[in-house]
């Protein structure tokens, strides 16, 4: 099969496509056939071998993909060859790839490959920050940071079914159209002079929540803007720089800074309660109440092209990189 592939991590130069073995599935585990993988910022970084862990050599990138089970291994249950699914891999710029049953989920007929390559991890996070972690009320007020973005759009969305009242912050016109059209009562610019007052334009008072997977320049003005017993979301660090926050602040605010880490809850401490938001999530998704946007999407060719593309932060949504075509 062919797959992208380097044996060192210096650049994106380093990647080619290559033939390798077609893996076989062990016990638990199934083979997927790939459509389409979704591509983040963390898989370039970690592609450019910057990433906080470095992968093992030879590494083929990416984490998400979609497509249809074709094998299973020993002991696997409930799921057929055929199914149409979404899955976390080890290896996902590839024509097929290894999952662990119990974190392949069917997807819906009405859900593309293409949706499902970046549903999983976006989803799942913007779920499990704004419920579990932030507890997030009907009729409390949400800011999200990188609303344009893959997790910006899916807590924008899952803000909304939740009952918030969403303030976007996106980096320009094109981009706060689109997070109005995903749900956004109000949008706001990343501009840092004069923001908090924009801010106080749209949400006097301040906000509840703060869903922010950049921490950048806005990170601190963000956290100033928290009500009593606000929640800030500290999702990621696209901003580059991880920044700092004086601890006299979350004292003054009766405030509270978060983590929100989805890895480790789904693959370590949280397996379950992970596959049960899963499930309504895909469900959200089976009734209309929830439907994905889709990126920029790439051939599989352009894998250069779509890592480059992902790791800039110009895009929306999720990238995907198109493995085969849709059927």
């Amino acid at each position: 099969m062919k797959a992208i592939q380097a044996t060192r991590l210096e650049s994106l130069d380093d990647y080619a496509m290559v033939d390798v073995p077609v893996p076989a599935p062990g016990a638990g585990e199934v083979r997927i056939r790939v459509a389409a993988c979704g591509v983040g910022y963390v898989d370039a970084l970690t592609a450019l071998g910057r990433y906080q862990v470095k992968p093992p050599l030879p590494f083929i990138p990416g984490m998400e993909v979609a497509g249809r089970i074709d094998a299973l291994g020993v002991g696997v249950a409930g799921l057929s060859v055929g199914d149409r699914v979404l899955a976390q891999v080890r290896a996902a710029f590839a024509q097929q790839a290894i999952a662990p049953a119990p974190i392949v989920s069917r997807i819906p007929d009405n859900m593309s490959f293409e949706q499902a390559a970046g549903f999983r991890t976006n989803y799942l996070t913007a779920l499990h920050g704004l419920r579990d972690r932030a507890c997030l009320l009907p009729g409390e007020r949400l800011l999200v940071i990188g609303a344009a973005g893959g997790v910006g759009l899916a807590a924008v969305q899952i803000g909304k079914l939740l009952g918030a009242t969403v303030i976007a912050v996106a980096s320009t016109p094109e981009k706060r159209t689109l997070v109005r059209c995903c749900g956004a009562d109000a949008t706001l610019d990343r501009d840092v002079d004069g923001w908090r007052d924009r801010l106080k334009q749209v949400a006097d008072g301040g906000v509840d929540v703060v869903f922010d997977p950049v921490c950048g320049p806005l990170f601190q003005l963000a956290f100033r803007s928290l009500r009593w017993r606000g929640r800030h979301l500290v999702v990621g660090f696209a901003g580059g720089e991880i920044p700092a926050l004086a601890a006299n602040l979350p004292l003054l605010k009766g405030a509270a800074l978060v983590g929100v880490d989805v890895r480790q809850f789904a693959a370590v401490f949280e397996a379950d309660n992970a596959a049960r938001l899963m499930c309504e999530l895909l469900d959200w998704v089976r009734n209309g109440r929830l439907v994905p946007p889709v990126g920029r999407i790439f051939p599989f060719a352009e894998f250069r092209a779509a890592l480059t593309y992902a790791f800039s932060g110009e895009g929306t949504a999720k990238t995907v990189l198109a493995v085969e075509p849709a059927a």
